[in-house]
């Protein structure tokens, strides 16, 4: 299979390749762009924009939706080769180790997302209408109201670990934005798909750029872009800070907090904490990596380290399989070792040891694997009490409710499971909490009418205040 690069819809092929083995005797080469080039199709991004300009936001709206289908069901170019939904899902599969269950859940949360644009746009600007992109201008019952773009383009960095954060950027072509991706090493076949699909359904094929690149190219096209998006680790990330046109998605460390007036009845709400612990395989950043509990830690931490010790690593192509391997092994080991030091501090007990068979490192299935890990911390400050890795982990920290928010750090997602209207105040107040779930429901739930990390309209488009002879719908 042979993947060339796509350049602002022109197919290119690069003698800089990079080959990566399928399995089964098959091998997939990947053309990898230069930031030389990445900068020149940047010159003719003006014509991109005005290929989506082109055409109402409504109807672009409506080819988000059929490519939904597209997407889902249909035999699609993937360079050279056309892929049906098995074959995306086996080749996905067999570069990343996600097993078949996981992806065919990130192709519905990819489906959703395009299926429900509408809904996902309606929630990023609080419901106004699609003109808005067509004209700028719209009106609030007696107030003209204008947004005008930020940016001409959007360029994102993309991971390999989680297919479905792909649905982040797809709003931006029916905002009349143009994208430039560089996907993840291990992940070239979901963005590609996804375009595929947009261009089978109507959106013009100059709005889309795909470019497999290396660590500079992906840095070209996230400072030269009127806007970028990159996923990573804090580390990874932290070059872009001096950047505010580039938003990072890095560690989430999503959290359960669970209230005084709750937490005798932590049996009801066991399911949802091992739901939030292990979907996904727990690579998502919106998987929950710490627990926080005002009381009864040890019984909880023991009923959730029993019911994750029952996960079990499986063939890829099982259908009960619910973790992964590691594309890398010397992530898996470099992890484990970590672990192993960092409980060797006191005041922290690995309890999922208790239940499981072996090791928390193994190798089954011609794959390398982590069985899930729940840590016990007496201390929220020690290492292990806040931190996240790429497979099901979690900590359980016992602590009053009074100090949990002054404890929790920066958190993508909370989901806090309590009635105390006071506690629900302080959480609506609280600065580091990115997004909020009351109520008994798992971190890694999603709503399309509300933002998912950030808000990309207003990443995108920018509010200017007017006033005067304002031009009126028909003019």
């Amino acid at each position: 299979m042979n993947i060339p690069i796509l350049r602002l819809g022109r197919e290119y092929e690069s003698y800089d390749q990079v080959e990566l083995d399928l399995g089964g005797g098959e091998t997939l080469v990947t053309h990898t762009a230069n930031p030389g080039l990445i900068r020149r199709d940047l010159l003719r991004i003006a014509e991109s924009k005005a290929a989506l300009d082109a055409i109402p936001a409504d109807t672009l709206a409506s080819y988000c939706e059929q490519a939904a289908e597209l997407f889902l069901h249909a035999d699609l170019p993937i360079g050279d080769a056309i892929q049906s939904p098995q074959d995306y899902i086996e080749s996905l599969s067999a570069l990343t180790r996600l097993p078949h269950t996981l992806v065919r859940m990130n192709m519905a949360k990819i489906h959703a997302a395009m299926s429900q644009v509408r809904t996902v746009i309606n929630g990023l600007t609080r419901n106004l209408p699609l003109e808005i992109f067509d004209r700028g201008l719209t009106n609030l019952t007696d107030l003209a109201v204008n947004y005008y773009p930020a940016a001409s383009s959007l360029g994102v960095s993309l991971p390999s670990n989680a297919p479905a954060v792909n649905s982040l950027w797809i709003p931006a072509p029916v905002m009349k934005i143009p994208v430039l991706l560089k996907p993840g090493r291990e992940d070239p076949f979901t963005p590609l798909r996804i375009v595929q699909a947009m261009i089978q359904a109507g959106f013009p094929k100059e709005a889309f750029g795909f470019y497999p690149t290396t660590h500079e190219g992906g840095d070209t096209i996230l400072t030269c872009c009127g806007r970028g998006i990159a996923f990573g680790n804090d580390t990874t990330l932290r070059k872009y800070s001096a950047f505010p046109s580039i938003s990072v998605h890095g560690t989430g460390r999503s959290k359960i907090l669970i209230g005084d007036d709750m937490i005798a009845r932590w049996p009801e709400f066991l399911d949802v904490i091992v739901q939030s612990i292990s979907a996904n395989g727990g690579r998502s950043c919106i998987n929950t990596s710490a627990i926080l509990v005002p009381s009864h830690r040890d019984e909880l931490a023991d009923a959730i380290a029993m019911k994750l010790a029952e996960i079990k690593p499986l063939a890829r192509d099982d259908d009960h399989a619910l973790i992964c391997g590691f594309a890398n092994p010397a992530m898996a080991d470099g992890i484990d070792d970590l672990i192993t030091a960092q409980l060797k501090e006191p005041g922290a007990e690995d309890l999922t040891a208790r239940h499981r068979d072996g090791e928390r490192k193994i190798e089954a299935f011609e794959q390398t694997y982590l069985n899930p890990t729940l840590v016990s911390c007496t201390d929220p400050k020690h290492p292990l009490a806040n931190t996240e890795f790429m497979f099901p982990y979690a900590s359980i920290t016992e602590i009053p409710q009074k100090d949990m928010l002054a404890n929790i750090g920066q958190t993508l997602v909370v989901s806090a499971i309590t009635e105390d209207q006071n506690f629900i105040n302080q959480l609506l107040l609280s600065p580091d909490i990115e997004r909020l779930t009351l109520g008994p429901f798992p971190t890694n739930r999603v709503q399309w009418e509300q933002p998912h990390e950030g808000n990309l309209f207003e990443f995108l488009y920018h509010r200017r205040a007017i006033q005067g002879n304002i031009p009126s719908r028909t003019t």
